[in-house]
């Protein structure tokens, strides 16, 4: 483990993968995800061996070993925290986010506060641009903070995954018995970041290509052809207003993905090269 201070004293915990000389991806995970979860570090692993990429794999704000700014619940703080790892990198660095790491990771970009990013993969950010499917409520927000000041770590999952992820309460339930439940527990307070991150872009409305205008590095969308409707519109969604952005939906992928399979498409993606290793130009939309 590693850590860098950033300038509002936020402790930022990251492992650093050694690849090759491949450039550096910051893995950005999303709610309940942390460094230590395992698909995060398969992830993390497959870029550094396979496609010699360095990769910064860093624990967000309020999860594992990273400190947090309790109550306080902005995206700019947590672009910030981007930014300083992006220094630590050496001032440049690619992006590979996940849910709404992903919806981080395309924010940091459109903010123009984050200089050295040069691409981004976007795994399905849960963007809501239609009533299709499921709309969060407009109350989620207030009453998220309510249950995290309360310390009602339990009721926070059950929340946020039923209320503001659209989850059915069985699944949620059945996960009580599972060894991820102590997982989820430990970074449900930091579930308000991720709120605070997707909210403006969850009320069921068409996206606005005004919001994403400056997001002109090369982007990766990835969807799974196994994932719900909802993130496999939401992909097509910001493809659709980003100025150089590409999709891709991959056969037998889902939101929990197999890392055999995103693995590849995103490290030939981030270097520029096909599975085979010959050169490849950036794809655009």
């Amino acid at each position: 483990m590693e850590t860098i201070t950033t300038p509002a004293g936020i402790e930022i915990a990251f492992d650093r993968y050694p690849g090759g000389d491949a450039g550096t991806v910051i893995m950005i995970g999303g709610a309940f995800s942390f460094r230590k979860f395992p698909k995060m570090e398969e992830i993390s692993r497959a870029l550094a061996d396979e496609h010699g990429l360095t990769v910064l794999n860093y624990d967000r704000r309020g999860r594992g070993d990273s400190t947090d700014s309790p109550g306080v619940h902005d995206v700019d703080n947590e672009i910030d925290d981007i930014a300083a790892l992006v220094d630590a990198a050496g001032g440049s660095a690619s992006l590979f986010g996940w849910s709404s790491g992903a919806g981080l990771a395309l924010r940091a970009v459109a903010s123009g506060r984050v200089p050295g990013i040069t691409h981004v993969v976007a795994f399905e950010p849960p963007f809501v641009v239609d009533h299709d499917n499921f709309v969060p409520g407009a109350e989620v927000g207030a009453r998220l903070r309510e249950l995290i000041a309360e310390g009602r770590r339990a009721e926070v999952v059950r929340y946020f995954m039923t209320r503001a992820m659209g989850m059915p309460r069985w699944v949620v339930a059945l996960m009580r018995v599972t060894p991820m439940w102590k997982d989820l527990l430990a970074t449900s307070s930091a579930t308000a970041h991720d709120w605070a991150i997707m909210e403006p872009f969850m009320r069921g409305e068409a996206l606005d290509a005004a919001d994403w205008a400056a997001v002109t590095v090369p982007t990766l969308v990835v969807s799974g052809a196994k994932s719900d409707a909802l993130l496999r519109t939401a992909a097509r969604a910001i493809t659709a207003v980003l100025p150089n952005a590409t999709h891709l939906e991959i056969a037998g992928l889902s939101h929990n993905p197999k890392v055999k399979l995103i693995a590849p498409h995103a490290g030939a993606f981030l270097t520029g090269t096909t599975a085979h290793g010959d050169s490849v130009a950036p794809e655009h939309a």
